[in-house]
Formats: structure tokens, sequence, C-alpha cells
């Protein structure tokens, strides 16, 4: 028989594999379960840390054999084929969601072709050095842009609670297979950082390719080809060589990303009852010393690694909560056009900075969108771009309070008290800040809804406000203001046959695993069709 047990053990017992066996026993004996020591096997599973209530303590979750052995099932890694050449399927974006998919057509033996407007992770490493060096912009290889999308030089966070969307234990194996740690696992909040992510991402590529795939890099996706309401295949531009030509497929993925404005543009004028407004999150990230958040987290306690931190509250009917927090991480510059200013965190994967900062936001609703961008929408002829108009209009606000990519910023104490910061504290933000009255300029339901956020956080984390605790605007892209609608059984766009939209970008996720998980669902749709 098998089952699942927990125990908790002091964090200098975490190592102690005897008492760990005698824990398990115990654990045993409490579900009404007697065996010899020597017929119980034992395999770990999870670990995450309590700090709850002044006492740090280490959970282990194992799942017992009890006379039996364990047979490795789940842990195998699905078994890809060599692309057959009598199906193709066009993704349009290199994002976890895009590579995931082209993995799942590959196990059916379908070629991918994918399309990815920014570049491949050598190059794209270059332009985000020199973004942060210098604050010059490439707009289409970026933090957003390029291969691996998003996340691939934003963190790598694998953490999601979306586990009945799919296998997130797949997810990992294969990341695992490309030169992740093997702790992803089995960690609570898994994470492999941005320092490791892009020879993991160029490792899946070159497999994807030699099974049969196609990428093609620094290429635009400038239309759809859509006849008689079916999506036929794409238009495509190469940024480098200008060249342009049409590209036909059995089926379109669309797995753009939160931040390719164009599509949702695209769309608009194809079939704009195709795109609907839904709740996002905008505000500002917060950035503290790393020490300072480890001591109020671990109550004064030495730990080995970085202390993270989940903080909701709800202020005036609207959620106000951290996201994306980043342990020992960075602030880094995340704007995909010249005239906006767009912020976002990062980790290494050793979590060992001296600042830890997350964005702390608040909910925005279709229905809080200010008049003036409801009635362009309206007069664009597809309402649901209110909040995406919304959204671009803080992020160029922010650049006006800014200065190039110098990003405004506060002392969190001078934010709550509606004054001036005559200095501001070191920061991790390469490209810099400028001192600036984000009390005065931010929208006032977003910065008065954030003030009585963070004097909600400091109840429970006391210290949490303090003059070492710094603000720099704005967190925008936490998710799109706008889903791509999709049915429920063939999910395929409601507007437009053959269409798929996937990810975050297409309202369907929100992170790295639960865009995989998104990519592979839809890509294991479209292979049930062509079997057919």
């Amino acid at each position: 028989m098998t089952t699942d047990i927990s125990i908790t053990v002091k964090p200098n017992d975490e190592k102690n594999q005897k008492l760990i066996d005698s824990e398990i026993l115990r654990a045993l004996e409490k579900k009404g379960i007697r065996a010899p020591k020597e017929e119980v096997i034992s395999v770990f599973v999870k670990k995450s840390i309590d700090a709850r209530h002044g006492q740090i303590k280490i959970l282990l979750r194992y799942k017992v054999y009890i006379g039996e052995k364990p047979n490795g099932d789940g842990e195998m890694l699905p078994v890809w084929k060599k692309a057959d050449g009598k199906h193709q399927v066009i993704i349009v974006g290199s994002g976890p969601a895009g590579l995931y998919a082209a993995f799942r057509l590959l196990e059916d033996g379908i070629k991918p072709v994918v399309i990815e407007r920014g570049s491949c992770t050598d190059e794209r490493k270059g332009d985000v050095e020199e973004l942060e060096k210098s604050g010059k912009l490439n707009a289409q290889s970026n933090f957003c842009f390029g291969e691996g999308g998003a996340g691939t030089f934003s963190d790598g966070k694998l953490y999601t609670r979306s586990n009945k969307r799919g296998d997130i234990g797949k997810i990992y194996r294969i990341f695992v297979e490309f030169g992740a740690p093997e702790k992803i696992m089995t960690d609570a909040h898994p994470h492999i950082g941005t320092d490791k992510l892009p020879e993991i991402i160029s490792g899946m590529r070159n497999k994807i390719i030699e099974l049969g795939g196609e990428f093609h890099f620094d290429t635009l996706c400038t239309d759809l080809i859509v006849e008689n309401a079916t999506a036929k295949g794409v238009k495509i531009k190469n940024l480098r060589s200008g060249e342009e030509k049409s590209l036909t497929g059995d089926a379109v993925i669309l797995a753009t990303g939160h931040s390719a404005v164009d599509i949702y543009q695209m769309l608009a004028k194809i079939s704009p009852a195709s795109l609907e407004a839904k709740t996002f999150a905008v505000g500002v990230r917060v950035e503290h010393p790393r020490a300072l958040i480890d001591s109020i987290q671990f109550h004064g306690k030495t730990m080995p690694q970085a202390a993270e931190y989940r903080l909701t509250t709800q202020v005036e009917d609207r959620g106000v909560y951290s996201f994306c927090m980043c342990p020992g991480g960075y602030v880094v510059p995340c704007a995909t056009a010249e005239n906006q200013i767009v912020i976002n965190g990062m980790s290494a994967s050793g979590r060992n900075s001296q600042w830890s900062n997350a964005a702390i936001v608040v909910e925005r609703r279709p229905e809080d969108i200010p008049e003036k961008f409801r009635e362009q929408a309206q007069k664009d002829g597809c309402p649901a771009l209110a909040g995406l108009y919304w959204r671009t209009w803080l992020e160029e606000e922010t650049l006006k309070n800014g200065r190039g990519q110098f990003a405004p910023a506060q002392k969190l104490t001078d934010f709550l008290s509606h004054k001036d910061s005559t200095e501001l504290p070191e920061t991790s933000y390469k490209p810099g800040i400028v001192a600036s009255r984000l009390d005065q300029w931010l929208p006032e339901e977003i910065s008065s809804r954030l003030a009585q956020g963070f004097k909600d956080f400091d109840k429970n984390m006391h210290g949490f406000i303090c003059d070492d605790a710094l603000l720099i605007a704005s967190e925008t892209r936490t998710s799109t203001p706008v889903r791509i609608v999709r049915s429920k059984e063939s999910l395929e766009c409601e507007g437009i046959a053959n269409l798929y939209p996937s990810g975050e970008g297409s309202g369907y996720s929100g992170g790295i695993g639960s865009s995989a998980m998104d990519g592979e669902k839809v890509a294991a749709k479209i292979s049930e069709k062509l079997k057919k």
C-alpha cells in the first residue's frame, strides 16, 4: 500500500535521516498503520518552510510505500517523435506556452513552426544588458520579448496553484531534462533563476529543431490569414532583412504573452467580438534590504535562503496584494516601447542580492476604467480594449515622471506622509531612479488603496513600513487586461476557427508553470483533431 505523510522538523534536523525515519513511522501509526521499519520506503516529495508564530519549522512531505517498492510511474519523460511532415502547426510566441505546445505536438510527430518577434537567448542577453547599462531599448528584444518569453530574463519562478490544469510534474521534469536543478521537483516554491534559464531554453529549442521543428527569430507576425472565419496561417516579416512572406499550417497557436499589444489590435480589426475585457492589476514595486525582510520573516533567526512573503488585503472592495515576490533579487526595466516605463522583478538562482522586492498591486476591473478610455475603445470598434488603452496611458505617465528609463521612485514613508523624498535608498534597479511624488501622480484610486494596503501589511509584517523601503513605478504587466475568448470544448477562438489562444497573453494562465500547461492542453486538442 502507499500513503502520503507530512512531518515537521526543526531546521537543524532537516538532514537527520534517523530522526526523519522515526517521525515517518510515528506519523504512520497515527494513521493506524503499523509496519516493520524494513518494509517502509519513503520517497521525498516536497519541502516548505513555516515561519509563523515566531518559530521556524521545516515541513517535509513524503510518499510512503509499505510492503512494496516505488514503481517510478509518473517520473518518465514523454516520448517525442520526429516530425513526419504530414501536418504542421504555426506557433506565434516562444514563451512557455509556445515551447511546451511544440513539445506536445512532437509527441504525435506534428511539426511545430515557432514565430518569435525577439531574438534567441544569446543575442537577447546582449539587448537586456544594454538596456540596463544605457537605457537603450530594443522594442522587439528585451525583458518581455524574445526566446523563452518574459520569464527567461525575469526570474523563472515556477510556482503555480493551477495544478488542475495539467500535469505540473511533467512540466518540471522537462525543465530538469534540459538542465534545471532537480530540487524544482520538490521545493514548495520552485525557482530556476535568470542566470540558468537562457541555457535551458536554448537546449529546449535545439531539441525541437533536432526533431524537425522550425524557429523564426526576429520575425514579427503582422497578420492572420483568415478564410471563411478560419485561420489558415500567418503573415510574417523578418525584422532584420525586411522580408515578408506567408506561412500556412493546419492550425495557429497564439502564445504571444501579455505585452504584445499589436496582437490584440490585429484581432480587434479581424474579429472584435473575439476579445473581452478582464480584471488585471497595477501598482508599484517595493524594494527592501534583504536582511530586513529575512529578519522579519525568520524572527531574527539566520536561515540559508532568502525569505519570501505573500501579502493580501481588501481596500474599498478591491484586492491589494503582493505579486512576483523576488527574495534576494533585483528590479528590472520591462518596457516594450520607447514612450513608456514598465518595471518588474527577478532573482538569480542563488537569490543572494542584498535586496528583496515584490510588486504591490491593486485589482482593476473593467468597470473601473475611466470613461474616456472606454469611449475611445468603443469608437475604435472594440470595447474590450479600454483597459489596454488605460494601461498604456499609465506606462506613458510613468515615463513623464521619470527620465529616459530612469524610473520614478519615492520612499515608502514619504509616500504615506505625502511629501518629497529628499534622498533615496540604494536600489538594484540598474538604469537608475529619480525622486518623484508617486502619491500625487498615480491615479488616486490606485495610490489611496496602496497606502492602506501598506498599512495593513505592516500589521502582519511589522517593520515592512520603514525609511529603507523604496517604491518604484510602475508595475503594470502582472496580467493582461484583455482575454481572447475561446471555446471550452474545442479551445479554438470563438470568432476564428483553427486559431488557438494560449497562455498568459490570451488570458488563460499566469506564470511559467500554468502557461506551459495551457500550451500543452491546446496542442493536445489540436493533435486530437488532426488524428481524426
